[in-house]
């Protein structure tokens, strides 16, 4: 390397003479040695910085958003692209927990592409778009949103945005979290990915992030004892005679850290009627979290909950009976942690063995005249590793053990490549 080259020449310069004492060799030998390690630790940080010049870095978020995904606000002016994918392969156990045949047939999906595209008008106005390919032949739009700076510390956003919730639904790009999978609670309680039609503001300090929204609701004719997934109208011709109120705020004044809280409040019938009286269906969405990224530790928490009113006649409204009914009341959490393992060597490359545990029942309470079905109160362990050779791009391997109360878990064996740009 010229930076190298270009180091050791001086610095054996300065210090070299001609010594005829042996002590004097052996110090001569020991002070080259530590230079020569102290180079070696430069000229890697030299290269790290000059990437980073021209890349997208894997930990550059901006307003809440995914390193590539907030590209455009990091440019002076004009268009904007990045982009991130990832694929997954599945392989499933032959048995459930139970020792019964699962069934489950392995898969390998080309499971997102994704093309984000900005334009910065100007240093208070920009446009922000992602567009995604999902399982290689379904296409969607994912955001499409305007922001406008009030003052340098408020903003305005409206268009189709992602809802503020948890950790994944704003940050999703693989190389950003653990796990060869998103997190079950962050997709049967908040309905990762969850995208609606609002407006709303934005904006901190170098201590507080905070967006508030308000959005069309969720429709809970999409409902389920499985959770609340289906009601995402994703923004496709959304009803909204309901509308809902998204918020969040986080602590960021710590380098590394985030703690936060978010919710969602919104009633979800759109208008439906039953025997001739109008259905609410108010639901209430609420997480508290915690991210901790220092000296090669990886670490997350999140708690997250959901309550559902007048379940009972969202349930008849969409003929469901039994233990198929909209749980009353949800709950969920996960703690992950990962290590780089490659920290303290000479290596460029990250290293992450990872441990997430994992509850969600998403039947925790019920309607009266309804049962929970015993396979939604679930826990799910996944153990595995992380290899990053540049922070943009990333292969995981995991081991899953899903187990529920109807013993009908079957485990799996997951690997996936990621990246961003």
């Amino acid at each position: 390397m010229f930076y190298r080259s270009a180091l050791v020449t001086l610095f054996l310069a300065a210090i070299a003479f001609p010594g005829h004492a042996l002590h004097a060799q052996v110090a001569d030998s020991i002070r080259i040695s530590q230079l020569e390690r102290q180079i070696e630790a430069i000229t890697r940080e030299l290269e790290r910085v000059s990437l980073g010049g021209d890349v997208v870095q894997a930990d550059s978020s901006v307003q809440g958003l995914g390193p590539a995904a907030s590209r455009v606000y990091r440019i002076d002016e004009g268009v904007s692209i990045g982009g991130y994918g990832e694929l997954l392969y599945e392989r499933f156990a032959d048995e459930t927990q139970g020792g019964t045949a699962s069934g489950a047939l392995d898969r390998f999906d080309a499971l997102r592409a994704i093309l984000y595209v900005g334009y910065k008008f100007n240093d208070r106005l920009l446009f922000n778009s992602e567009i995604e390919v999902e399982h290689a032949d379904e296409i969607f739009l994912e955001f499409a949103y305007l922001d406008y700076l009030l003052t340098d510390a408020v903003g305005i956003r409206a268009g189709m945005l992602l809802a503020p919730l948890g950790m994944v639904n704003e940050l999703h790009e693989p190389p950003v979290f653990l796990g060869t999978e998103r997190s079950v609670t962050e997709s049967r309680i908040i309905p990762t990915t969850w995208r609606e039609n609002g407006i709303g503001l934005f904006g901190g300090t170098e201590a507080l992030a905070w967006r508030v929204y308000v959005m069309n609701s969720l429709d809970g004719a999409g409902f389920s004892g499985s959770g609340l997934r289906g009601g995402r109208q994703k923004g496709s011709q959304a009803l909204a005679e309901d509308l809902g109120v998204a918020g969040r705020f986080d602590y960021v004044g710590t380098a590394g850290l985030v703690l936060g809280a978010s919710a969602y409040l919104g009633e979800t019938a759109q208008g439906q009627q039953l025997a001739g009286a109008d259905v609410g269906g108010r639901i209430l969405v609420w997480d508290l979290h915690a991210d901790l990224d220092l000296r090669g530790w990886d670490l997350r928490a999140l708690l997250a909950g959901a309550q559902v009113d007048e379940a009972d006649e969202l349930n008849q409204l969409n003929g469901l009976t039994g233990a198929e009914g909209i749980g009353t009341a949800m709950l969920g959490w996960y703690v992950e942690a990962g290590y780089d393992v490659l920290r303290h060597t000479s290596s460029t490359h990250q290293l992450l063995p990872y441990v997430r545990y994992e509850q969600v029942d998403t039947q925790r309470d019920v309607a009266t005249g309804y049962s929970a079905d015993p396979a939604n109160d679930l826990t799910v362990t996944s153990i595995g590793v992380a290899w990053k050779p540049v922070p943009q791009v990333v292969g995981k391997a995991g081991y899953q053990i899903h187990s529920n109360e109807a013993d009908t878990g079957v485990n799996q064996l997951n690997v996936q490549i990621g990246w961003l740009f």
